[in-house]
């Protein structure tokens, strides 16, 4: 069996490029944590920019976050020579945003040739926001 750190370090710098070439992904500030095959981990200090009108974390922006996390989880799972977009995706918000740090998690829930279903939690704190299902489809090419 593959050393669980080695995988950790490959799956890190096949993901980096999908979030060091995105500017509103660095505009945002989202940052990549770790990799595995089939799952991503990002991480967000929340600034004033992120917040809505009643203080609490926008929707677009854990939606954002969850969306990019999924794809990039999903990139780990494809063939060197292709690209993820997101095809659909439901972001179910589960409780305001109202901390400091928001952290996501996305896997690979079934894994296919075009199609690739996932699944991301991402947290405030310590408080469940936001459950994202999504389908992301594999592209040929690098399209960035």
């Amino acid at each position: 069996m593959a050393d669980e750190a080695a995988l950790s370090t490959g799956a890190l710098a096949r993901v980096a490029p999908v979030f060091d070439r995105a500017p509103f992904i660095r505009l945002m500030g989202y940052r990549l944590v770790d990799a595995g095959d089939g799952w991503v981990e990002t991480e967000l200090e929340v600034a004033e920019r992120h917040r809505q009108q009643h203080g609490y974390v926008h929707a677009g922006v854990v939606t954002a976050m969850a969306d990019h996390t999924s794809g990039a989880a999903a990139t780990t799972v494809i063939p060197e020579g292709r690209s993820i977009l997101t095809a659909h995706l439901a972001t179910h918000l589960l409780r305001p945003a109202a901390g400091g740090t928001l952290r996501c998690r996305a896997e690979v829930v079934k894994p296919g040739r075009t199609l690739i279903v996932t699944r991301a939690d991402v947290f405030c704190d310590e408080a469940h926001v936001a459950l994202f299902d999504g389908t992301m489809v594999s592209v040929e090419g690098d399209i960035a």
